[in-house]
């Protein structure tokens, strides 16, 4: 049987490819090089155990190539796809879709810039051009992106993963990400309920000197919290009535809104590395998986953003 889905196939329609994807052809192609250049010594390492009888590459051989492997996942990341119909498209028995996927995830971890490896590299910095390089204009921008989960079964889950701005079951990611768009540290998920400046008093990055967060109006408290931070936040309206003298006491002063327009204009860049992570449905629609599998999955999407916009891979 032709499958349907094929690198030899998808390969010769780089529209449809990167559709499918999420990568032009030759960004596959580097990925996939570095992905073979390491297999061998990943297999073994995932192989070894005590004990072993037989040779680590006897039994059972992968019915898929290795690079048709990487498709099957980058396709399942991209369209979130049943695994039956994944199996149906790439000619393999549904209960092995995951199953290969799985095997696979941790190989193309290494083989892509990572937040965690981003992050890294991030806080060694230590001139200021080399600062620069890690966060353009010294600003990093910093938000928190939801995604919805199924109804949990149990009664405590369902209190504590219920966002009340979302009105259903989320999980929450904190993002830190450039001026360039690249995301620089990715915290692990939370439970929706939680709040986002809650979530960053409990796993903020560690910024590097003169480097200032930029951030939303939901994160109030943070230049007191913070104050070595250094952070750019909206000015916030007082509240409504009117003062003494008859003035809208929540008006701002035109200095004010111009640094609240400006601030905003600034921070579109993190809105479009979120936009760009949500095109990859799985973490765009509700997660189906288990949540165990959560950081994996916001992990390799982060890893896939970045190696567009950073054009290099890990």
């Amino acid at each position: 049987m032709i499958h349907v889905f094929s690198y030899g196939r998808l390969s010769k329609r780089p529209e449809i490819f990167r559709t499918f994807t999420g990568l032009e052809v030759f960004e596959f192609d580097a990925l996939c090089s570095k992905v073979e250049s390491r297999y061998d010594e990943f297999e073994k390492s995932r192989l070894a155990r005590p004990n072993r009888q037989r040779e680590v590459g006897a039994g059972n051989q992968f019915k898929l190539s290795l690079r048709d492997r990487l498709l099957m996942l980058l396709v399942y990341y991209r369209t979130y796809v049943t695994s039956t119909l994944a199996g149906f498209l790439f000619n393999l028995d549904q209960s092995n879709v995951l199953k290969d996927i799985r095997m696979l995830e941790p190989l193309v971890k290494e083989c892509i810039p990572i937040p965690k490896k981003v992050y890294e590299g991030a806080r060694r910095a230590r001139t200021p051009e080399e600062v620069e390089q890690f966060f353009p204009g010294f600003k990093a921008f910093i938000d928190s992106t939801e995604q919805e989960i199924p109804r949990p079964k149990n009664a405590k889950k369902r209190k504590t993963h219920y966002s009340g701005k979302k009105r259903r079951h989320t999980v929450k990611t904190q993002l830190t990400v450039n001026g360039n768009g690249a995301i620089v540290h990715k915290s692990n998920h939370a439970r929706g309920r939680r709040h986002d400046y809650d979530v960053f008093k409990g796993s903020h990055p560690s910024l590097p000197e003169k480097v200032r967060p930029v951030v939303d109006s939901g994160y109030q408290g943070i230049q007191n919290d913070f104050p070595e931070m250094n952070a750019m936040i909206p000015y916030k309206k007082k509240g409504k009535g009117r003062g003494h003298r008859g003035e809208k006491a929540d008006d701002l002063t035109p200095e004010q809104k111009s640094f609240n327009r400006k601030l905003s204009t600034a921070r579109v860049v993190v809105e479009h590395t979120i936009s760009r992570l949500k095109k990859f449905r799985i973490m765009g629609e509700e997660f189906r998986n288990r949540l165990k599998r959560y950081d994996v999955m916001t992990e390799i999407v982060s890893g896939l953003v970045n190696l567009r916009i950073m054009g290099t891979a890990a």
